[in-house]
């Protein structure tokens, strides 16, 4: 009876002990660091995506979609990559003609005020709101819709990057875009900011 009685004690004892397991696992997760980071804890939306380095000081990522972030990020990567390009290419002297004859002496820094009074800016403003509505029905289907899409996937690859590529292959074409992406955009804010500061022409010294 005594042994019964005994037996009994201990089982309800362990009914409210936490499972050793369990909360070795809720320890590495909560002393989880981040690896770009590593005095802060490890943001864990960000696992599962292409180039994640626990890069989110912020923690936007925990009260923002992250599929919402990485379609911002690839999007602003993109723009920035072309942009860097444009930027040192008028500076290096090319140009689009016919041209009035006003725009040659400028710079791309001394563009952005020419071309505000001329009224190409407007133009380009019009433009770009065209594109975002157009895009952001892609968008909110994969944010409310779960429609599947990938942050940033228009079905756009005219070159066949992807074309027959394995899982393997195609994960490291979208980590390559993302490094590229993250670059351009350090790139392109470092070369407009030497750009004004020495008001000269490339590489801006």
């Amino acid at each position: 009876m005594k042994l019964a009685l005994l037996a009994s004690l201990f089982g309800a004892a362990a009914a409210f002990a936490p499972s050793t397991s369990q909360g070795a696992r809720s320890l590495t997760a909560l002393n989880e660091k981040s690896t770009a980071l590593p005095f802060l804890e490890y943001p864990e939306n960000l696992k599962g995506y292409v180039g994640d380095v626990g890069f989110d000081p912020f923690r936007f990522s925990d009260f923002v979609p992250m599929d919402f972030l990485r379609e911002a990020e690839l999007k602003h990567g993109r723009i920035c990559m072309l942009a860097w390009t444009g930027f040192v290419a008028v500076d290096l002297g090319f140009r689009i003609f016919p041209l009035p004859e006003a725009y040659e002496g400028l710079t791309s820094v001394t563009a952005h005020d020419a071309l505000v009074k001329q009224g190409a800016m407007g133009q380009l403003f019009l433009w770009m709101s065209v594109a975002e509505v157009i895009s952001s029905v892609a968008v909110m289907q994969m944010l409310n819709e779960g429609s599947g899409r990938k942050p940033g996937d228009f079905g756009l690859d005219p070159v066949g990057f992807l074309k027959g590529k394995s899982e393997a292959e195609i994960e490291e074409m979208e980590l390559k875009e993302i490094t590229h992406c993250r670059l351009a955009m350090m790139a392109f804010s470092g070369v407009v900011t030497q750009a004004v500061l020495t008001q000269g022409p490339f590489p801006y010294v």
